[in-house]
């Protein structure tokens, strides 16, 4: 572990200098480095990020115990806030900075939302149509029209979400039930989202699990790109959107499907940010994170990366769902209970997609 450790930050940041304020972030530099050169320029705080998934970030500070430079976890999963505050990685935050989300808010009180992203069905409009999709996500074993031509993506963190709630929501047994459904009408699997919405679009397939961002990147672009045109998520662990989402297609045949109202397919995932227990800069730390809980982060989290804010009276793009409609869409259910990712694992695991 150790060395992979070093191998990590000798790749993502470097040395710390001692008054430094410490992000571990989850969540890809295309979306954090401008909002952090904005935080540095408001305040005059310096700050430094390192960057890996959210598995190796629980790894290092694991690996790091009391000794560890960080004081901001910011990670891409409330599964992974979940199983840090169960190990005691996280302290309690003041009413001050719990009470500005207005929804998804954390049941521990140990972090706050940043974003919210939901899964939903990408469709090509050339070969399907709108009526002939299922209400629920899961019907879609039942419809052998699509054997063969649907897209998933089973080593993707947003997918374990997904299995994840499925399996607090539906139960275990119907959750299996459904893998093995969907395994007889021969899906292709992705490393990543856009490559399989790049495949969508092309008509190697016509219907794609995939989560809601990814096609508003490709249809509307992004106000922040990186120097790839192509996810880093392939990593199973990751899905840091390194890249916010390959090239700006106005005329791709993609189309955005929502199933019914409460429907996992509409599931709600939540970005959240933490002070560690380990911060020495317990002021600044706060400090940031009612910064990325301003008026001014949470605008340019929904007009760059696509993604819903968390507090009230945000003006979204006109493409994008309006957010009540949008919230209200996703089956309610503990953000927190994410963290029961192992048994998600050995499900994929029996049905051999991992």
């Amino acid at each position: 572990m150790a060395a992979g450790i070093a191998v990590f930050f000798l790749s993502s940041c470097g040395e710390t200098t001692d008054d430094a304020l410490v992000v571990y972030s989850g969540r890809s530099q295309a979306l954090v480095d401008p909002l952090v050169e904005d935080f540095k320029e408001q305040t005059g705080i310096n700050i430094e990020v390192r960057y890996g998934n959210d598995a190796e970030l629980l790894a290092v500070m694991s690996e790091e115990g009391d000794q560890s430079p960080a004081d901001i976890y910011w990670a891409n999963t409330t599964g992974a806030l979940a199983n840090a505050s169960q190990e005691g990685k996280l302290v309690a935050l003041p009413d001050s900075l719990t009470s500005k989300p207005a929804s998804y808010t954390s049941s521990s009180g140990e972090w706050v939302p940043v974003t919210v992203r939901f899964r939903t069905l990408a469709y090509n409009p050339d070969e399907v149509e709108e009526a002939d999709l299922p209400e629920s996500v899961m019907d879609i074993p039942s419809q052998d029209q699509f054997d063969g031509r649907i897209g998933w993506t089973p080593t993707y963190s947003s997918f374990y979400d997904f299995m994840t709630s499925m399996r607090l929501i539906e139960g275990d047994e119907m959750a299996m039930e459904w893998l093995e459904g969907m395994e007889v009408l021969n899906p292709k699997s992705y490393s990543s989202n856009t490559p399989m919405l790049q495949a969508l679009a092309g008509g190697e397939i016509d219907i794609a699990l995939t989560n809601h961002y990814y096609i508003l990147r490709i249809k509307h672009g992004s106000g922040q790109q990186s120097s790839s045109d192509t996810d880093s998520d392939s990593d199973s662990d990751s899905d840091s959107d390194t890249s916010m989402g390959g090239e700006l297609d106005s005329d791709a045949a993609i189309e955005m499907y929502q199933f019914a109202e409460g429907d996992v397919g509409n599931l709600a995932m939540v970005t959240g940010a933490a002070q560690l227990a380990t911060s020495e800069n317990a002021a600044e730390a706060q400090q940031f994170l009612s910064f990325l809980l301003s008026q001014q982060a949470q605008t340019f989290a929904a007009e760059s990366v696509h993604e819903y804010p968390v507090i009230r009276d945000v003006e979204l793009p006109d493409y994008m769902l309006g957010v009540e409609k949008a919230f209200n869409l996703s089956p309610e259910y503990d953000y927190e209970q994410l963290k029961q990712l192992e048994s998600t694992l050995n499900m994929l695991r029996e049905a051999g997609l991992i």
